[in-house]
């Protein structure tokens, strides 16, 4: 290994000989080659490279699709296929659920490694559903609303992530997102260079002129509450559209209503007119805003609430004391505090409900988990240390202390104590224990979330009062340090990433983050659904919104002990704080990921600065020294991360020696080891002892067994085909055989009746000559002539004519004619239920969903033509009546057609040698989606007209002109019950250019009263009526008895009540 080149090594754990230097150097050597994934055992090391790579295109997630992780280079998509095969228990893995943790600094790529880990996860599943759509564009959803730009990350997570991808089997089958800690300050206040969250610049990047007007936005230089927002719209203004847009369809293909929508950017806007409000003070230092009529106004307009009560609920408090009510007037920094209260409570909320509808919407269709596994991601804030630390950093460098804590407890501790336990060959490998700073914030009495909780409870506590108990409590840890200057309000601490100073200003206020009084009461009654909405929900004790509590009959447990003596709280129970929350967080997230199996990821930082190709080596080594790399790569290299029960080895590997039945004791995982020929394991009491590398060479033996096995079974399958073979050719032989005598036995039975009927003709004279008379002719009934019979035509419905038989497509995900389709507790996410229309494939139950939900669709008011149905549009059709249709129609000819086996559509159009079928389905906001791509349509027609400009992914064409009905044939009578009063007629004229102009000018402004249905492929003569109003220069007419076709449906004739009473209504409009 010591003469390998310096970079080729793809596995750190394999170098025989490593220190400091050479894994610094071989990490440079392999980023300057753009290699940013390296191997530490089964640890991955990921360098963010600041720039595109291509490197997970289609071609890599194929390479790494059910591969060991040895066969290829080190990648991300190879972590992502060791979870999902360990998950499923491929390669003698035991299945078990599986949890990736990815961690490091500010800025060192851990989110684009989430999306990339998820990205592929999908692809594993092959799945053909929206489902997997929707979970991909959860990330990009999120990070609009909880990411932001920072000085040390331009994409920066301001919350945490735990995403849990739920399977079933081999396929994905729902999705939970878990948040922590928003970082809500951000909202009204930014540090130098830093900006606002994402979504308030993609709004004023990519909102319309008359949105912004309605919802009276001024420009974004303008804002208060964002810092530095004119300067990168100014720079950036293509990209910030571009995003708005993305952002929209995500929510779109999500699931979020058009009512949802508009009511979240309202809800943003309201948070921007409230950063504009001012405030003075009067001579009695009573606060007042300067402008009633200005942005307080239009908050309180978009809100949905009085503006009144909000500017009341901003400058004073109402208390009742013995039946009295005061008045307190706040001060001009009360007020601005209660401002900033009621705009951070606003967004918190919010981004809560985000979190919550994309739960609901992404819920498992089914809720017993028995067989149900899960892979978790976890994608955390970096650890951070900045020129004034605060509250946030405070929380968010704790979380990365546990992450370290728990990669100290798997890597180094348990293993290592285990080794003890079993009584293994080992030498003790030391690391950096951080428990005792763990210790330092969460103990209790004694800790400083603890203390925290204390002041802050306390009625005269202050920031410096919490310095000072905290300079007093901890002057002796060695991982606390007190500031030199006697009245500062800061302290450091000892991280395990290095020394932070923090800054405790405003601790107190950031850790009660409650909300003034009677500002929860105004905004439940508001008149806006999603604001309402989102104040009546309960936040859980984990800081989540519970939007099912306020719902929900199980009561909550209170404490039987009385308060505390001096308590102020009347008995009623504390509101839990921020520091008590992100702390309950915390241990169900431990708890979360110590029930399942970890994955290492650990993403490093280049630079500082955020440029591609610099090395920092300082910069890296610091990152490494931090994060114990070396000490991981030794206990990877001499320890033993696979640490299965003998009960657990031996019935994974029992084959390996042949053998179906085997207790799980010592000496048969002895034998099967052997039997195996690996080395390097160690057996230890109860447990064997192997590598990492182990599993996969296991895997090998199990892959030569299984061809061994393929070629045994070819063998005796042959041997037995064979056997079968001559025993059904004697069968068939024996039969023959007896069939052969059985004819012969007939012949001369034949013959012998024959004599026996000569011999009575001349015996027997009594018999008449008549009785023995023989044709000369054969007497067999005539063959019937059918030369004046009539042909009977092919039926026209489906389900008498052969099945087609199915062809793979070439194209991606097509449709397929035959497949069916307070303390409150968080949320229990359902899927979206639908309304019960039978079961799917059904006549009734296409019938009822079609009328129930679908009619509208099928109207085309602003068809040039006038018609009322949309030419493209047709009914319960198979795939092949549909090819019918459009064979030899030009390339991009297109009908819609109701789906034979789901409730949905198919798109089917002429794509030159073939007929191209797409899926269709309606997500639960009752928008469209052509299954495989990517943008959303609120109607069917919009999806046509979209794609009569934009080509579908993987067809290099567009949508030209529509198919309409054949002549003289409606495949959709069944579909439109009686609201379609108007039938073609059949031409009686001769064809003329000017008859059969297929799109004939509309007068401006008709209304849909004034548009007669038609179907577009049949060309007819206008026969005018009493009382009619304007139509286009077809061929219309009253309805008529038709005569029943065996081959045809005609279009449903019109009660005459509902007709005349149409002719009234267009009287009266005119």
């Amino acid at each position: 290994m010591e003469s390998c080149k310096p970079g080729s090594i793809a596995d750190l754990a394999t170098l025989a000989n490593l220190d400091g230097k050479v894994l610094l150097n071989e990490l440079k050597v392999r980023y300057q080659e753009n290699n940013i994934y390296t191997y530490v055992g089964d640890i991955l090391v990921a360098i963010n490279p600041f720039r595109p790579l291509h490197i997970y295109g289609d071609e890599e997630t194929q390479k790494y699709y059910l591969e060991k992780k040895s066969a290829n280079p080190p990648h991300i998509f190879a972590i992502a296929d060791a979870a999902y095969q360990c998950m499923l228990g491929y390669g003698g893995r035991i299945p078990q659920n599986q949890c990736v943790l990815i961690s490091g600094e500010s800025g060192a790529g851990k989110t684009e490694s989430t999306k990339l880990i998820i990205k592929q996860l999908i692809e594993l599943c092959r799945g053909n559903t929206q489902l997997e759509q929707q979970i991909l564009q959860v990330n990009p959803l999120l990070e609009a609303f909880g990411n932001a730009r920072t000085t040390m990350n331009d994409n920066s997570s301001r919350f945490g992530k735990y995403i849990q991808l739920i399977f079933r089997g081999e396929h994905v089958d729902g999705a939970k997102i878990s948040e922590y800690l928003l970082e809500k300050s951000r909202v009204v206040h930014q540090n130098r260079g830093e900006e606002n969250f994402h979504i308030f610049y993609y709004m004023f990047g990519g909102l319309s002129a008359e949105q912004k007007k309605s919802f009276n936005l001024l420009p974004a230089g303008q804002q208060r509450y964002l810092t530095n927002g004119a300067d990168c719209l100014r720079a950036e203004p293509t990209f910030f559209k571009k995003q708005y847009e993305e952002l929209v369809n995500a929510m779109d293909l999500v699931g979020f209503t058009d009512e949802e929508e508009d009511n979240l950017f309202a809800i943003i806007a309201s948070v921007l007119h409230l950063g504009n409000v001012t405030f003075n003070m009067d001579d009695n230092d009573a606060s007042f805003v300067e402008d009633e009529n200005g942005p307080v106004k239009m908050a309180a307009r978009v809100l949905g609430v009085s503006g009144e009560e909000l500017v009341g609920t901003l400058t004073n408090m109402v208390t009742f004391t013995r039946g009295e009510q005061i008045k307190r007037h706040y001060t001009k920094a009360m007020a601005e505090d209660a401002r900033d209260a009621v705009s951070k409570a606003l967004y918190g909320r919010l981004f809560g409900w985000i979190v919550n509808k994309i739960n609901q919407l992404l819920a498992p269709k089914e809720q017993s988990s028995g067989e149900a596994r899960q892979i978790g991601i976890l994608d955390i804030f970096g650890f951070e240390h900045f020129e004034k630390n605060s509250f946030e950093q405070a929380c968010i460098n704790l979380a990365n202390e546990q992450l370290q804590f728990f990669f100290n407890q798997h890597v180094f501790k348990m293993e290592q104590e285990e080794y003890v336990k079993e009584g293994i060959d080992w030498k003790e490998i030391k690391f950096v224990d951080n428990q005792p700073l763990l210790n330092l914030f969460l103990n209790k009495p004694i800790g400083i979330l603890s203390l925290l909780d204390e002041e802050t409870h306390f009625p005269k506590g202050t920031d410096q009062s919490l310095v000072e108990k905290l300079n007093t409590h901890f002057a002796r840890n060695d991982n606390y340090g007190k500031s030199a200057q006697s009245k500062s309000s800061k302290f450091t601490i000892n991280h395990y990433a290095g020394k932070v100073t923090y800054d405790a200003t405003r601790w107190l206020d950031k850790n009660r983050d409650s909300l003034p009084p009677g500002v929860t009461e105004m905004l439940q009654s508001s008149s806006n659904a999603l604001v309402k909405l989102i104040f009546r929900g309960q936040i859980t004790r984990t800081g989540t919104l519970a939007l099912q509590a306020r719902k929900s009959s199980r009561t909550t447990r209170r404490s039987k002990r009385p308060p505390a003596a001096g308590s102020n709280d009347g008995g009623r129970k504390r509101k839990q704080t921020v520091g008590g929350q992100f702390k309950n967080s915390l241990g169900i997230l431990m708890e979360r990921m110590m029930s399942s199996s970890p994955i290492f990821v650990r993403c490093l930082k280049p630079n500082h600065i955020k440029v591609p190709g610099k090395f920092d080596e300082k910069y890296i080594n610091d990152q490494l020294l931090y994060t114990g790399m070396l000490e991981t790569i030794k206990i990877r290299r001499e320890g033993f991360a696979v640490r299965p029960s003998f009960a657990e080895f031996v019935e994974k590997y029992k084959i390996i020696v042949c053998e179906a039945a085997l207790p799980g004791t010592k000496e048969n995982c002895l034998k099967i080891l052997k039997a195996s020929k690996i080395t390097g394991w160690q057996i230890g009491k109860t447990k064997v002892f192997m590598k990492y590398y182990h599993l996969d060479q296991l895997s090998d033996v199990f892959q030569r067994m299984g061809v061994s096995a393929i070629k045994i079974q070819k063998v005796i399958r042959g041997f037995l085909g064979r056997q079968e073979y001559r025993r059904r050719l004697a069968k068939a032989r024996n039969e023959a055989e007896r069939l052969k005598h059985l004819a012969d036995d007939i012949y001369n039975l034949n013959i012998h009746l024959c004599n026996q009927l000569q011999i009575a003709k001349q015996n027997d004279t009594k018999i008449p000559d008549s009785f023995f008379h023989t044709p000369e002719e054969s007497e067999f009934p005539p063959v019937p002539d059918f030369t004046d019979v009539v042909s009977v035509k092919g039926s026209s419905r489906s389900y008498e004519k052969p099945s087609p038989k199915k062809v793979l497509q070439e194209i991606g995900i097509q449709a397929d004619g035959s497949s069916s389709d307070s303390e409150f507790s968080e949320d229990e996410f359902k899927p979206v239920s639908s309304h019960n229309f039978g079961t799917p494939g059904t006549k009734q139950a296409t019938l009822r969903w079609f009328k129930e939900t679908q009619t509208h669709q099928i109207y085309d008011p602003v068809n040039v033509t006038g018609n009322f149905i949309a030419e493209w549009f047709h009914g319960v059709i198979s795939r092949r009546e549909s090819e019918s249709l459009l064979k030899g129609k030009p390339v991009g000819c297109f009908l819609i057609r109701v789906s034979e086996s789901r409730f949905g559509y198919t798109l089917s159009f002429s794509g030159g040698n073939r007929t191209r079928h797409y899926m269709i389905d309606q997500l639960p906001n009752k928008k469209y989606i052509i299954i495989g791509e990517n943008k959303v349509h609120r109607s069917l027609k919009d999806l046509v007209e979209y794609h009569k400009t934009v080509k579908i992914s993987n067809w290099d064409g567009f949508l030209t002109e529509p198919c309409g009905q054949e002549h003289g044939f409606c495949d959709y009578q069944d579909l439109v019950g009686t609201n379609f009063y108007f039938q073609l007629e059949q031409n009686k004229q001769p064809n003329t250019s000017q008859q059969h102009t297929r799109n004939p000018p509309q007068r401006r402004g008709a209304s849909r009263l004034n548009r007669a249905p038609e179907n577009q492929s049949r060309n007819g003569h206008v026969t005018s009526q009493d009382m009619a109003p304007p139509i286009p220069e077809r061929s219309y007419s009253v309805a008529k008895p038709v005569q029943p076709q065996s081959s045809s449906r005609p279009l449903p004739r019109r009660p005459d009540e509902a007709y005349h009473r149409l002719l009234q209504n267009q009287h009266a409009y005119h």
